[in-house]
């Protein structure tokens, strides 16, 4: 699949980048619910080992090898179904709806923030 960005902002100039899952279609830029950690995990007083951004409304939730899993439990609640690596230099997101790992997020998708 491919998807269709403005060159430098500009409505006359497009390119063609490579979409590697359909739900990274309707992605807007976000803003990290925290930059503290697992929001769900600070409310508790939890610990987390990763963290993930959810890439539809910004929560930070932590990964699988938590004890709370609060990224996947956000998306049983929500149904919201790609999240970002939260991680300092990784760019690779996860599909819930395929299961399916996205191993490098297109710049214009991109929502690594730390």
């Amino acid at each position: 699949m491919w998807v269709l960005v403005a060159v430098d902002g500009s409505a006359d100039l497009w390119k063609a980048l490579p979409m590697p899952c359909v739900h990274l279609i309707d992605i807007e830029p976000v803003e990290p619910s925290t930059m503290e950690g697992c929001e769900d995990c600070l409310m508790i007083g939890g610990q987390w080992v990763h963290l993930r951004l959810c890439m539809q409304c910004g929560h930070v939730g932590c990964c699988d090898d938590s004890p709370n899993k609060h990224a996947t439990r956000h998306f049983h609640d929500v149904g919201h179904g790609v999240v970002q690596s939260f991680e300092p230099g990784e760019r690779w997101a996860f599909c819930y709806f395929d299961s399916d790992m996205i191993d490098h997020v297109p710049e214009n998708v991109n929502r690594s923030y730390r």
